[in-house]
């Protein structure tokens, strides 16, 4: 049996995050009916009963959904394109909003994925710059990830419906 050590993140927000660390011991699967397989899977991050990871199971890198109570993968529809790459998923408390870095077509984009509605909507569309690692509150109402916008790499805060947000970048 394979041993998972999860560092999870349990409260997002924008002035401080709580970190708890669990120890899961989740059973191993050849297949792709469970968290432990023998591809490689990526960046978890959990929120109460779920761990959003990324994943190259299916000789593609997307992002999967598990289910630590019910201990089981959960379908994703419309979430993950045969055409894209997926990487460093964060994931909403109460597990509606999953967030992650896409790059289709040599392009990187912020998507936001709705359990609820089962849309897919790029949050970075009309941004002309490099952005990845993108977080999100526990709430779900806001997005932040990095940006290259400024020729650097910048912290870039947004709502849920992909408005920025005009936070205060001197901290005095």
């Amino acid at each position: 049996m394979k041993f998972i050590l999860l560092s999870a993140i349990a409260t997002l927000g924008l002035s401080a995050c709580t970190a708890n660390l669990s120890f899961q011991q989740l059973p191993f699967d050849a297949g792709d009916g469970t968290i432990n397989s023998p591809a490689a899977d990526m960046e978890p991050q959990m929120a109460d009963r779920y761990i959003v990871f990324s994943s190259d199971r299916r000789r593609r890198q997307d992002i999967y959904l598990y289910d630590v109570v019910e201990r089981r993968l959960i379908d994703l529809p419309g979430l993950n394109a045969q055409d894209a790459i997926a990487n460093h998923p964060s994931i909403s408390q109460d597990g509606r909003y999953i967030v992650f870095a896409m790059i289709r077509q040599g392009r990187s984009g912020i998507s936001l994925y709705d359990r609820q509605t089962r849309q897919l909507r790029n949050l970075t569309n009309n941004l002309q710059a490099q952005v990845r690692n993108p977080t999100i509150s526990a709430d779900g109402s806001i997005i932040a990830f990095e940006s290259s916008v400024n020729g650097q790499w910048d912290i870039l805060v947004y709502d849920r419906s992909g408005r920025p947000l005009d936070v205060p970048t001197d901290p005095r």
